[in-house]
């Protein structure tokens, strides 16, 4: 059985991964993970676990044979709770989900749980990979020091910067990330006295030609190149924008390739920009990024080459 961690608002992607799973004649189980709460009854032992989820569906540890780590999203609270127990239900509701996974540390993973936290929770991390593999990244300060942004500002930013925040603010209904992204120009730095209260990264504002979302499975790459050259981010732009399929240049294949092995990662969706100077710029790269859009449009067989992966990798023919 392949185990599926994703949340109860999934959808398109996960169908077509299920699909391609009962076609094979491949058992599943979908575990919500925002729904990990007091909807589902959950033991978890030493070695072992056994839940059953808000419909009534089974799971045993036993049974499962690789795990397919799609999306994590925040626990549920039930509204009923009393707002003064709230921070312990999401702590011990965390440990719990926290301790069911690492039972099965074990088995195979798509991506590996601890290699995907460490990257995932780390841009800095990521920069640091992605330049020792010959990648080209934007100059970077995540800082609180007013100062010190000011001063990395007039040294690298030729008059324009983007900031953003670390980590993720929200989610869209199809479980993408979005960022706030902010751009600094000369006039924007005064209103920077409340930082102390708000680390963020900034990085030179990259004047682009176009932005590319990687999909890279394996070894394999997706890519989608989108006509995006006036906006910061292409997650925010209310339509108006269209998909069409890119190559990689191969040395830019190999950079990526490498920086993933070493992060230890199967999965991940990375963005990058093609600068007008003609430079591949590497921003991040997101172990549980949105492809849908890529399939959906382009018709890249994504869903499937991460359970063709996945299968591979498990005694699935033992059945």
């Amino acid at each position: 059985m392949i185990l599926c961690i994703t949340h109860s608002k999934d959808f398109y992607n996960i169908d077509i991964f299920f699909e391609y799973l009962t076609a094979k004649n491949i058992p599943y189980f979908r575990l919500n993970s925002d729904r990990l709460n007091h909807l589902q009854k959950i033991s978890v032992n030493e070695d072992s676990f056994q839940l059953t989820d808000e419909l009534g569906n089974t799971l045993h540890s036993k049974d499962v044979q690789g795990v397919w780590h799609r999306k994590a999203w925040k626990i549920e609270i039930p509204e009923e709770l009393d707002e003064d127990y709230e921070k312990i239900f999401l702590k011990e509701y965390g440990s719990l989900r926290y301790n069911l996974f690492t039972v099965l540390e074990n088995v195979p993973w798509i991506n590996p749980f601890e290699n995907e936290m460490k990257t995932d929770g780390n841009k800095l991390y990521q920069l640091k990979i992605a330049q020792k593999h010959n990648l080209t990244i934007p100059k970077t300060i995540f800082s609180n020091d007013q100062e010190a942004i000011t001063a990395f500002f007039h040294e690298y930013c030729n008059g324009k910067a983007v900031a953003k925040l670390h980590g993720v603010i929200s989610k869209s209904m199809d479980g993408e990330n979005m960022l706030s992204t902010t751009l600094i120009e000369e006039s924007s730095l005064e209103h920077l006295s409340d930082i102390a209260y708000c680390p963020m990264i900034f990085q030179p504002y990259i004047d682009k030609e176009y932005e590319l979302r990687i999909v890279y499975v394996d070894g394999e790459f997706f890519t989608g190149q989108i006509n995006n050259s006036e906006n910061t981010d292409w997650r925010v732009v209310q339509g108006g924008y269209f998909w069409s399929a890119y190559e990689l240049p191969e040395d830019i294949k190999t950079g990526l390739t490498l920086m993933m092995k070493e992060m230890g990662l199967y999965i991940g969706a990375i963005d990058m920009i093609k600068g007008r100077d003609g430079i591949y710029y590497f921003l991040e790269v997101n172990p549980q990024g949105e492809w849908g859009m890529l399939q959906k449009e382009l018709n890249f067989p994504i869903a499937q080459r991460i359970a063709d992966n996945l299968i591979k990798r498990i005694p699935i023919h033992e059945q």
